[in-house]
Formats: C-alpha cells, structure tokens, sequence
C-alpha cells in the first residue's frame, strides 16, 4: 500500500541554462506532477515556477534535492499534512 501527500515546490530559475535541465528532472517525475505554472518575471530576469505532486515522500524529497542542486535555480518545498493511501503505486 503506498501512502501519497500532496506538496508544491516553488522553483525559481536564475539561469536560463538551467531550464534544460529542470525541464528533464520534471519529466522524469511527470507521474506525480498534479500541474505546473510558470511565471517569467521579465523585469528581474527570472522565472518563477510552482509544481504540484501528489507522491510519496521519497520521490517528493528525491525531485526537490534535485532541482535544488541545479545551478542557477532555488526551491523550497511545502508539504501536505494529509497523507493518502492508496492500492497501487504510482
């Protein structure tokens, strides 16, 4: 049985090299993405991007350690208290 939360990482990318990147990570997770937006802030030159999952905690942890150590972008994560169990693993 495996328990999901919801959580949302805001990512903002200082770097347009790192979009290349970013873009694989969120692909690579594209299962647990509920939805992303993305903001480009023109007048300071960067791009704000929220994502949406819905996932266990590991695979949360796991793609937030991962854009963190991206160069040139900063996340944070917030996570649901609410956990949800679930029959089938995503």
């Amino acid at each position: 049985m495996a328990e999901t939360r919801v959580a949302l990482i805001a990512v903002i990318v200082e770097k347009d090299g790192a979009v290349s990147e970013l873009n694989r990570l969120l692909h690579e997770y594209a299962p647990y993405i509920i939805g992303r937006m993305g903001i480009p802030y023109r007048e300071r030159e960067v791009n704000v991007i929220s994502i949406a999952l819905d996932a266990p905690q590991d695979v949360i942890s796991a793609l937030s350690g991962r854009i963190g150590k991206l160069p040139g972008i900063s996340s944070k994560t917030a996570c649901s208290n609410l956990i949800t169990r679930t029959d089938d693993e995503v």
